[in-house]
């Protein structure tokens, strides 16, 4: 069984439900598992306060956790147009895999989740591909012929899959948005299984 990463960080659960989505997506294609991971909250302190496991959730990645995988799919809550803190503070820490080429050619897309409908979706979906494209990974959107993508009335992109979860964070994803994010995780899965070979 070949994995592909779904790495996230979900602050009010609506990235983590599409993660899972997104993994369902991947598991429908055969020979093909999904690795669920999640990023540690920062901190304001300068002392580390949180547990190395989490209560809840998916565990938490590893570097291993990416050179293992054969795709990888990114997810963050978008904050004022950007990814959280949390997902960036690890991928900064992603050097050594940059210097080893090691995410070379590997197959990735990103997804997010924001509380108003214009609440920089497009932005964070194009600033979570920036480092994936300096560790030479191959992006995937959603194609147009994916009938949802037009007609959608609250989420989904082209550049990845995405949420509105309204300002209190408790949005559930619409029917559209979940197909979406299933389909995301299926077209990843079909391109590494291609690129694995």
């Amino acid at each position: 069984m070949k994995e592909v990463l779904v790495l996230y960080y979900s602050r009010d659960g609506g990235v983590a439900k599409m993660a899972q989505l997104i993994a369902r997506g991947v598991e429908e294609v055969d020979g093909m598992a999904a690795r669920l991971r999640s990023v540690p909250p920062v901190s304001a302190t300068c002392e580390a306060v949180d547990a190395a496991v989490p209560a809840q959730g998916a565990p938490y990645a590893s570097l291993d956790d990416l050179r293992e995988c054969c795709g990888l799919a990114l997810g963050s809550p978008a904050y004022y147009g950007s990814m959280a803190a949390p997902m960036k503070y690890f991928l900064d820490r992603t050097t050594p895999l940059w210097l080893s080429g090691e995410l070379r050619d590997k197959p990735a897309a990103v997804f997010t989740s924001a509380g108003t409908l214009h609440g920089g979706q497009e932005a964070a979906l194009l600033g979570m591909m920036v480092p994936l494209l300096h560790h030479g990974m191959c992006l995937l959107g959603i194609p147009y012929s994916e009938a949802d993508l037009a007609a959608t009335q609250s989420g989904g992109t082209p550049y990845g899959a995405s949420h509105w979860a309204g300002t209190d964070g408790k949005r559930p994803l619409t029917d559209e948005e979940s197909r979406l994010c299933r389909s995301l995780g299926r077209r990843l899965a079909e391109t590494a299984a291609k690129l694995a070979r």
